[in-house]
């Protein structure tokens, strides 16, 4: 490894020791509420919450595939990848924000809207970040791990756990992993982010919390998807 590889080996170290940390208060007692609201849920309603975020999530991918310009980092260093994704996640941070702004300003109705605009864009990112690393999105598996890394990024302290533990053994796991759970996928998605997306349905306050909140959540995902990438690259092994 080179200098600056040995740095973001020790980057990615740090950050997966940040994942195994407790989550804060709030955050604990938020997703006590939302599995105690998930458990009146009736069944059927969870089940078409599951299948219509499921359709939502593979129409995304199929248009990022078509709309994605494919292997951009071509011939790139690890950190002239790494600058290129900063770059792109500014851009995609600030369409997030402009999209939470203009939504939250519009009470319920906008606010309900920017729960696809958003999944989109952070799908759209997710592809960019795939590109730029060198993985091939036409291939089934690689479409699966970016919907791992969009799990990990957005859920509890125990899937968060589960979820990495995938990610860091990917090579020797992807072959047993035929599809997500797309209940659990939707449900850990849908409690993380709630209490945000309820704020921003208030009048007064909606669009300044969809800007913050939107911009917040990209630049999550983005530290997620590159260190989940330079893990692969640099093949760290998985922390004990």
């Amino acid at each position: 490894m080179n200098e600056y590889e040995l740095r973001a080996f020790d980057e990615v170290i740090a950050w997966k020791r940040k994942l195994n940390k407790r989550s804060g208060i709030l955050a604990r007692a938020s997703k006590k509420a939302q599995t105690k609201v998930n458990q009146l849920i009736p069944e059927k309603v969870h089940q078409i919450l599951t299948e219509s975020i499921k359709n939502m999530v593979k129409a995304t991918l199929a248009g990022s595939n078509l709309t994605t310009k494919k292997q951009q980092g071509t011939g790139l260093t690890l950190a002239s990848k790494d600058e290129l994704l900063n770059k792109k996640l500014s851009g995609y941070k600030r369409t997030a924000a402009v999209e939470g702004a203009g939504t939250g300003a519009g009470g319920i109705l906008l606010g309900m809207a920017d729960f696809p605009l958003l999944l989109s864009i952070k799908m759209k990112f997710l592809f960019e970040a795939a590109s730029i690393y060198g993985f091939d999105l036409s291939k089934y598996e690689e479409r699966l791990f970016i919907l791992y890394v969009f799990q990990l990024a957005f859920s509890s302290d125990a899937q968060r756990k589960q979820t990495l533990d995938v990610l860091e053994n990917w090579e020797s796991r992807k072959s047993e992993l035929l599809e997500l759970d797309w209940q659990q996928f939707q449900q850990e998605y849908r409690d993380y982010i709630d209490f945000a997306k309820m704020l921003q349905m208030m009048p007064g306050i909606g669009a300044v919390v969809g800007a913050y909140a939107n911009y917040n959540l990209l630049d999550q995902l983005g530290e997620t998807a590159m260190n989940a990438y330079r893990m692969r690259i640099l093949q760290t092994p998985p922390q004990m």
